[in-house]
């Protein structure tokens, strides 16, 4: 179901079962992860294959399907120290919306399309995937996804703030201190909690402007 690879800083997280659109059994989420606890690198990216992000949880499947193994996997993905990137093309739905939403970015292709449909089969969406769709969309827009569950192209997901980015030059981020970057993720979560201080952040604040890192940067820079 997963394929994960490493090359150049960069792990590659590719969703393979494109015969299925890439939609996840049951049995995917204790995959899904297991694997992210030997991503290494400084980035990683999350896309899918044969034309399609993830069609969402796979309905014929969708009995089996237990909550705590989505939720595992899900803030196992959100609670790495490196940058995440949800590369979205083709069919982003149901539970590969909330895939995309546990990322740090989601890049949305030409052919991205995104839904959310439990409605249309008469379930739910868990309530940390509805709090963070509202986190990017707000409320309005959230209860626009969920109660009429219609797809809405790209450009209409950057607009309302579900995808951030058309495109994305990966180097950009790769060329970031990794340490300087855990922190700084650390920081936007914190603030996405509403935690306006922290001693733990204010100490390694402090230990990045002591370090060497921060030294050999500024000797870079000035004889650029």
């Amino acid at each position: 179901m997963f394929r994960l690879t490493h090359e150049g800083g960069v792990a590659r997280l590719t969703l393979d079962r494109p015969n299925a659109r890439n939609a996840i059994p049951a049995g995917g989420w204790r995959e899904l992860a297991g694997l992210l606890g030997s991503v290494e690198g400084r980035l990683l990216v999350v896309a899918g294959a044969g034309g399609a992000f993830c069609a969402g949880a796979d309905l014929g499947d969708l009995p089996a399907l237990r909550r705590a193994d989505m939720r595992a996997a899900l803030d196992a993905l959100r609670g790495l120290a490196m940058p995440t990137v949800a590369r979205i093309d083709g069919a982003c739905y149901g539970a590969g919306v909330a895939l995309a939403m546990a990322c740090d970015l989601r890049v949305a292709g030409p052919n991205a399309r995104f839904a959310i449909t439990p409605a249309k089969i008469g379930v739910s969406y868990p309530q940390e995937d509805v709090h963070r769709l509202v986190a990017l969309v707000g409320p309005s827009q959230a209860a626009r996804l969920l109660f009429t569950a219609e797809s809405i192209d790209g450009a209409e997901a950057i607009r309302i703030g579900l995808a951030e980015l058309a495109g994305l030059d990966e180097a950009a981020i790769l060329a970031n201190d990794p340490a300087s970057l855990a922190e700084l993720k650390r920081a936007i979560a914190l603030a996405g909690e509403g935690v306006r201080s922290d001693a733990g952040q204010d100490r390694r604040f402090d230990a990045l402007i002591a370090g060497d890192e921060l030294a050999r940067r500024l000797e870079a820079l000035r004889r650029k």
